[in-house]
């Protein structure tokens, strides 16, 4: 089964968006660790402020009250800081889920903060042994906590950087193989279109590895198959005739992998070789115009004769049954709206039968073809301008 170019553009589109979001998240991680870095600096600048508080040289009091009352604040902004920087840890919110306990810890190292501001304080003023040993005391504690916090962080960030280091491992291993894998496909497309560039093509032997080279190349030999061989063409439409049908269709099936396939026969009504109603003029005009619109709707893959005087074959290639029909009604409309201009006659419309069938798969051409057939003459003995399909019969005979 030969792939499709758009397949691969459009896996190869999703690939870019995967290394998209790979390089949006490489930016968040290092944010992320910034941000751990700001909050570790931030933590052991609280241990040297609480260090410079512990031990203030100064009689004057004055001035060691502006030293706390500064020092003090600088403390509480230091956890405001943190607080703030923490809402932009998207990993530690989303992934690690320390959110709740995270702003817990905030507040009591703010409750200890506070309790070390007023215990300072009325250690420096009143400069009493009771109230050194509170001090020394909610020092300590302070202390111990901005320890136990920076232990925590650092644990955060061990965890971090373990999942760091996994994702990005398996990302690599991700991107390698697909890198690898379209660079060998864009290769094999390269190959395909530098082969049906060449002139040449029968002196190299190069085997189509895309769906579309091969509609490209079997249309580029079905043009050359119109030079070499005329007598595969219907001299009056320019389309196959029976010859150039079989041949044509032998020369496609293989690329039609898992499409339906569909024979319909349709017949201009009231437009034998018997009875002609037209000059040949007028008649090979209409010939020509309804094997143009039948040809509009055609795809690679596809083939269309002129296979009787006033029938044509139509072979389609599709992706379900449904359209295949539609397709064909699609071209029973189109016939239906051309318009001629006949003298003595004026403006006239012409109308088609037809007899639709889904070739199955064990099923060769000869007997799909013979199948439509007889659903073609049922379906002019009920009616003109009407595609039926067996079902049509089976419902008409119950």
């Amino acid at each position: 089964m030969k792939l499709s170019i758009k397949k691969i553009f459009q896996n190869l589109n999703l690939f870019m968006l995967f290394m998209l979001f790979f390089v949006f998240s490489t930016v968040i991680i290092i944010f992320e660790n910034q941000l751990s870095y700001q909050k570790n600096d931030n933590l052991y600048h609280q241990k040297s402020i609480i260090s410079s508080l512990k031990n203030i040289n100064s009689e004057d009091t004055e001035l060691i009250l502006i030293q706390l009352n500064g020092k003090g604040n600088e403390l509480l902004q230091s956890i405001d800081k943190i607080e703030r920087l923490y809402k932009f840890n998207f990993i530690d919110k989303y992934i690690l889920q320390n959110e709740n306990e995270y702003i817990k810890d905030l507040n009591n190292l703010r409750k200890y903060t506070i309790q070390f501001n007023i215990n300072a304080k009325q250690f420096y003023i009143k400069k009493d042994l009771k109230y050194k040993k509170i001090f020394f005391s909610s020092t300590d504690k302070l202390y111990d906590y901005l320890e136990l916090l920076l232990k925590k962080e650092n644990n955060y960030n061990t965890i971090k950087s373990d999942l760091f280091k996994n994702i990005s491992l398996i990302i690599l291993l991700i991107s390698f193989i697909f890198i690898f894998w379209y660079r060998k496909r864009l290769n094999s497309i390269y190959k395909d279109i530098e082969y049906l560039y060449q002139i040449d093509r029968k002196k190299r032997e190069h085997e189509i590895y895309t769906a579309e080279a091969d509609a490209i190349l079997l249309r580029i030999q079905r043009k050359t198959t119109t030079t070499d061989n005329p007598t595969m063409l219907d001299p009056i439409t320019g389309i196959n005739n029976h010859k150039g049908m079989i041949n044509s269709y032998s020369s496609k099936k293989h690329i039609k992998d898992s499409n339906f396939t569909s024979v319909t026969i349709i017949e201009i009504n009231n437009f034998s070789k018997t009875k002609r109603v037209y000059s040949q003029e007028i008649t090979q005009s209409i010939l020509k115009k309804v094997a143009y619109t039948i040809s509009l709707h055609e795809q690679p893959i596809d083939v269309i004769a002129r296979t009787d005087y006033n029938q044509f074959t139509i072979i389609f290639s599709r992706h379900s049954k449904e359209q295949a029909f539609k397709d064909i009604d699609l071209i029973r409309q189109s016939i239906e709206e051309l318009k001629f201009t006949i003298p003595d006659k004026g403006l006239i419309n012409i109308n088609i039968s037809g007899g639709f069938v889904i070739k199955p798969n064990n099923t060769n051409l000869d007997e799909a073809i013979k199948q439509a057939k007889e659903i073609l003459i049922y379906a002019k003995s009920i009616g003109t301008n009407k595609i039926l399909q067996i079902k049509d019969m089976a419902e008409r005979h119950i």
